[in-house]
């Protein structure tokens, strides 16, 4: 897959998306400051969410429409998504300065009104939200587009995902990705079962990467290790500002260690390779060898009293210890001598 002119997949290093979504907290100065806090920290990307409440939602109260536990309880739908959403004309001045900074940026449409400025405004690629995974016209819709596309699997089961994944193919898409995802706000570690990125892999036959809710930095980087791609995390200024989403995003010290032990981790799994490393030159002397612990005259029988498998590595290989019992010395040995080869009479 290849998002501007970065390609992202098992052999390049993670694809970080740092997501606003409503941590702007309603002031378009704090989204500036997200966009070139993910600039600094290492980020890929910065990706924001263009709905309005009538967009996703209705303005009802009726029980149905209304959030009961969790970090929003007792608000309606329409209420949360009128203080979270992003007002549509700061798009542009945002695209704007994140080119400028030299970030992609782009968002996850929750309507054919928000693809269609979203399209105004060249975004590179389109995400699409667990919520939104099983509203197909929507996905064919983006699919349209023929931008690269990444869909969030939250909450979605095998078949789901395939509709997904073939909504976009019909929808026209050709650079495709899904996420592994677990829609909790946050989300516990236990809940993740990264092992599923594999069976994700083979069974889809795409990229895989990982959207973490999860309140610290371990699984996203574990899930590296698994082939994750590209990690998504919301991102914030100040995780006590108060916002919608805040309480459960990275600030921005916790975003570059993410974006460092992402890419530390990548170049750890690397290939498969059993050479010997430059890191272990200097430390092949300490391996085992073959010794003389015992003083020996010339053609004398060597017999297990006289030679002892010891570190350093300068004599023989001590799987050579059978071969040299028996044999006779061709010059005098003293204790602490390496046995060596050309002193053994074969």
């Amino acid at each position: 897959m290849k998002i501007k002119d970065t390609n992202i997949g098992v052999n390049h290093k993670p694809y970080i998306i740092a997501e606003m979504s409503a941590n702007h907290n309603g002031d378009i100065k704090n989204a500036f400051k997200i966009i070139e806090m993910a600039k600094l920290n290492g980020g890929d990307a910065v990706k924001l969410q263009t709905y309005k409440p009538d967009t996703i939602t209705l303005n009802m109260r009726t029980p149905e429409f209304m959030i009961n536990g969790g970090l929003w309880d007792g608000q309606s739908l329409y209420e949360l998504y009128e203080s979270a959403f992003m007002p549509w004309e700061w798009h542009k001045p945002l695209f704007e300065y994140a080119r400028k900074l030299d970030i992609t940026i782009f968002s996850s449409p929750f309507d054919n009104t928000a693809v269609d400025l979203l399209e105004d405004l060249n975004t590179p690629a389109y995400k699409i939200a667990s919520f939104e995974a099983i509203d197909i016209p929507l996905i064919k819709y983006v699919g349209g587009t023929g931008k690269p596309m990444i869909i969030s699997t939250g909450m979605a089961n095998e078949d789901e995902i395939s509709e997904a994944i073939n909504a976009a193919r019909e929808g026209g898409c050709k650079d495709l990705m899904i996420l592994h995802c677990v829609s909790g706000y946050p989300a516990l570690a236990k809940d993740y079962n990264l092992k599923t990125i594999l069976d994700m892999q083979n069974r889809f036959k795409i990229p895989v990467g990982l959207s973490d809710h999860t309140l610290d930095n371990t699984t996203a980087i574990a899930s590296v290790a698994l082939g994750a791609c590209v990690i998504e995390k919301h991102v914030t200024l100040d995780r006590s500002g108060g916002g919608a989403d805040d309480s459960f995003s990275l600030e921005p010290k916790e975003f570059k260690e993410l974006c460092n032990g992402a890419n530390t981790a990548w170049q750890a799994v690397g290939k498969i390779d059993y050479s010997r490393k430059s890191s272990e030159e200097k430390n092949i002397q300490f391996r085992r060898s073959l010794y003389f612990i015992k003083e020996i005259s010339t053609g004398e029988v060597i017999t297990p009293e006289h030679v002892k498998s010891v570190r350093p590595g300068f004599g023989l290989n001590p799987k050579y210890l059978e071969k040299i019992i028996g044999k006779k010395v061709k010059s005098d040995k003293k204790y602490g001598d390496a046995v060596r080869e050309l002193d053994i009479e074969f």
